[in-house]
């Protein structure tokens, strides 16, 4: 492409070159003309001689004027064609997504670039180049990494950890005494929905059974340990993080971390956030902070509210109060009651804006209103 736009130029300088000469030898021409005697006229004036004398000089001034003109636009034309072009092409190479950040070899058929993990910026053609770009890239690459967990990390969840119960499709109260997990199907059903099922089984003398998938009742602690199970062995992270709540009553740390573990590799908050507090506390396994803040965030982005206040008091208590408030904010968003209070503190201390603390108060009462329902308030009473 360089050759290309090189042969180009050096066409257009010879143009302009030729250009340049025929105006000057026609400038020249026209001023030997104007300089002979004209035989038709031997009795000119003189005034008229004077005249033509001073056109002759003002036409060789412009020409001179024209003729450095033209040259420093060749000037500056050489410099373009020849310098700026070779020296902008590097970059362009190096930021190109078809190419590699290293070698700069370009993709094809045989050859596959693969993105940086962390930013996404640049890509590689092997885990050669990746390393040996390591040094140059590192800086920006920690940069952008950053930015992308950020804006990750503060974004607004639609709804909570817990979801919508499956059966009204509202979404499901952060107390979790307001609704009950199903350990044949584990589905999380609201206490209205489970009420009214209630209602109608002993209205018209029916069993038993659960209000989502049908399935009987347990009648006893080892039927309800055997459906547990069941769910369990088909990698349910609801089951598994049920059963690790299970281990932890039973003083089972260790059993208990495992099948958090489990549960949090399929992506479940609630389990992100039981390891956050097993790292901070170093139960059933070693204090690991850094683990302890991964696992915390991982469950803030699922749309735990809880884990959301635990990261605004870190960074609160770390100085950047900007990246508390925004916690706090979100948190109040789901409905957290808490959230909601420590922002109000956060309101008088004047470091939140009257329409900022306005917004979530209207934002916590939409997500409080939001899981209630005639059939909740009813079972809440009679229940």
């Amino acid at each position: 492409m360089t050759c290309q736009k090189q042969s180009t130029g050096s066409k257009r300088h010879a143009a302009t070159w030729r250009q340049v000469g025929h105006t000057w030898r026609a400038g020249q021409h026209a001023a030997i003309a104007s300089k002979k005697p004209a035989t038709s006229q031997p009795h000119r004036n003189k005034k008229e001689a004077n005249s033509n004398s001073k056109k002759i000089m003002m036409l060789s001034i412009f020409e001179l004027v024209s003729l450095c003109l033209t040259l420093y636009i060749l000037k500056k034309q050489y410099y373009y064609y020849y310098y700026s072009v070779e020296v902008s092409s590097e970059p362009e190479a190096i930021n190109d997504d078809t190419c590699c950040a290293s070698c700069g070899i370009a993709a094809n058929d045989d050859i596959k670039l693969k993105k940086c993990n962390a930013c996404h910026l640049v890509k590689y053609c092997g885990v050669k180049c990746q390393r040996e770009h390591r040094s140059k890239h590192k800086r920006e690459c920690k940069k952008r990494a950053a930015e992308l967990r950020d804006e990750i990390l503060f974004k607004q969840p639609e709804s909570n950890h817990h979801g919508e119960c499956p059966i009204c499709c509202l979404p499901l109260a952060l107390d979790a005494k307001k609704s009950a997990m199903m350990t044949c199907c584990s589905k999380t059903i609201c206490n209205g929905c489970d009420y009214a099922n209630s209602t109608r089984e002993i209205e018209e003398n029916l069993g038993q059974k659960c209000p989502f998938c049908r399935h009987p009742t347990p009648k006893n602690q080892e039927e309800t340990v055997k459906n547990l199970m069941r769910r369990v062995e088909a990698n349910d992270p609801n089951a598994l993080r049920q059963l690790g709540n299970r281990r932890l009553k039973e003083g089972n740390h260790e059993s208990a971390v495992e099948y958090w573990i489990n549960a949090a590799e399929l992506g479940d908050a609630g389990a992100h956030y039981h390891l956050h507090v097993a790292y901070r506390d170093g139960v059933g396994v070693e204090k690991d902070m850094k683990k302890s803040i991964y696992h915390v965030e991982q469950a803030a982005i699922g749309g735990h509210p809880e884990a959301r206040h635990n990261l605004a008091y870190e960074e609160y208590r770390n100085g950047r109060i900007e990246r508390a408030v925004k916690h706090l904010t979100i948190a109040a968003n789901l409905g957290l009651d808490e959230a909601l209070r420590m922002l109000r503190e956060c309101y008088k201390g004047g470091r939140v804006t009257k329409e900022d603390f306005a917004a979530a108060l209207r934002a916590h009462k939409a997500a409080v209103d939001a899981t209630k329902s005639p059939q909740r308030e009813e079972a809440e009473a009679k229940w």
